[in-house]
């Protein structure tokens, strides 16, 4: 998926059981990273590229090369040691980079996709670093419009259902006890006399039985801030942000500045709770979720919420169609977004892809879908997408 930071998927094999255990669709993309040896470090990666198509970005078409778009760019390491006992230690060090430039993700940091240390045993895993949060480990697969396209993230990822990190975490994440799985984590700020200002902490749960699973969880940044800071134009494309204005026009030619594009709008808590649940019914998969979101900051409080729905169909193991609708509201504006994907398997490691969106939007809103290209000079955006993926 799409972002700044983006989701996980991997090769047909893994696919099919992670939809007879997850239902969402494109499986998971660390499997082949999953070292079977007591002791052991395996390095794995995903690279994905290819060409977009927007209708309409800052008032003009635009073809442009893209990439880590439906799977996110990155190398990883991953390490277990076996202590005895039952005890184990592990690690993962995962970059994040732009398969275009070689540059990297994640506002150029050498780890920022992930980066911890912990202990395992038979109850589940501590660990502390820079890691995935709750919404991502339980609910973020259920945002079935994004494994259609990579761009179709909520708006503005405000929910962080995008498969987002918190950095300097301590975490727990149970193992799976009779197909229920829970977890929290605390992400210090780190601030000189202040431990609230900075801070976030997430706390979910995932229960699966047979074809069927759901999720929940919440997130809760204070002081949101570095790639996380809040740009309200770039993100939602709305031109007031509570009770703010966040553009400037010209009067004599109607150009748009971005007030918070250089200095971000200072939020004071972002606060987003997350209900999934998908249910598999052979070649069929159905998904939904619901979100709700709280921003507070300037003395004002504002809400989103996020309804969503889609399935995925696979005609044969090779090739599947996914295609998913986003109903948002936020400060008296709704979005309706549609998506869809096709993606077909060259091999159980390499697939090519085709993916399409459009979103309409209402009230005084220059439409951006999934915070990825400049705002629409209108209410509409759509794009076209063709790719490929190979993993390792």
């Amino acid at each position: 998926m799409r972002k700044r930071h983006a989701a996980t998927r991997t090769t047909s094999t893994a696919r099919s059981a992670r939809l007879a255990s997850l239902a969402v669709a494109a499986g998971a993309s660390l499997a082949p990273a999953l070292a079977h040896a007591q002791s052991s470090v395996t390095l794995y990666g995903i690279l994905d590229a290819g060409v977009t198509w927007v209708n309409n970005s800052g008032g003009a078409h635009v073809v442009k090369f893209d990439d880590g778009v439906s799977y996110g760019n990155r190398l990883g390491f991953r390490g277990v040691e076996d202590l005895g006992g039952g005890l184990q230690a592990v690690f993962v060090l995962e970059s994040g980079f732009r398969l275009g430039t070689g540059r990297y993700a994640f506002g150029g940091a050498e780890f920022g996709r992930q980066a911890y240390v912990g202990l395992k045993n038979q109850w589940g895993t501590v660990s502390l670093g820079n890691q995935l949060d709750m919404t991502e480990e339980f609910v973020y697969l259920y945002n079935i419009s994004a494994w259609a396209s990579g761009y179709a993230i909520h708006q503005g990822d405000f929910d962080r259902m995008n498969g987002d990190r918190l950095p300097n975490s301590i975490k727990f994440l149970s193992n799976n006890i009779g197909g229920f799985t829970f977890g929290g984590m605390y992400s210090f700020g780190n601030v000189s006399g202040n431990f609230h200002q900075n801070s976030a902490w997430s706390v979910g749960a995932h229960y699966a039985a047979n074809t069927f699973n759901v999720g929940a969880a919440y997130t809760q940044l204070n002081n949101p801030n570095g790639i996380y800071a809040f740009d309200p134009y770039a993100m939602i494309g709305a031109r007031t942000f509570l009770g703010q204005p966040t553009v400037s026009v010209d009067p004599a030619t109607g150009a748009v500045t971005d007030l918070y594009s250089a200095n971000s709008f200072p939020v004071d808590k972002q606060g987003a709770f997350a209900v999934g649940a998908a249910w598999t019914l052979g070649n069929l998969m159905l998904s939904g979720n619901f979100t709700y979101t709280t921003i507070k900051g300037l003395g004002q409080t504002s809400h989103m919420q996020v309804y969503e729905g889609g399935a995925s169909y696979n005609f044969r193991p090779d090739l599947a169609l996914y295609g998913g609708y986003q109903h948002t509201r936020f400060e008296g504006n709704h979005w309706n977004q549609g998506s869809l994907g096709l993606h077909y398997l060259l091999s159980k490691r390499t697939d090519v892809y085709i993916s399409g969106d459009y979103l309409r939007a209402s009230g005084p809103i220059d439409a951006v879908i999934g915070y990825s290209f400049t705002p629409s000079s209108t209410n509409t955006q759509s794009d076209v997408r063709i790719g490929m993926r190979h993993s390792f």
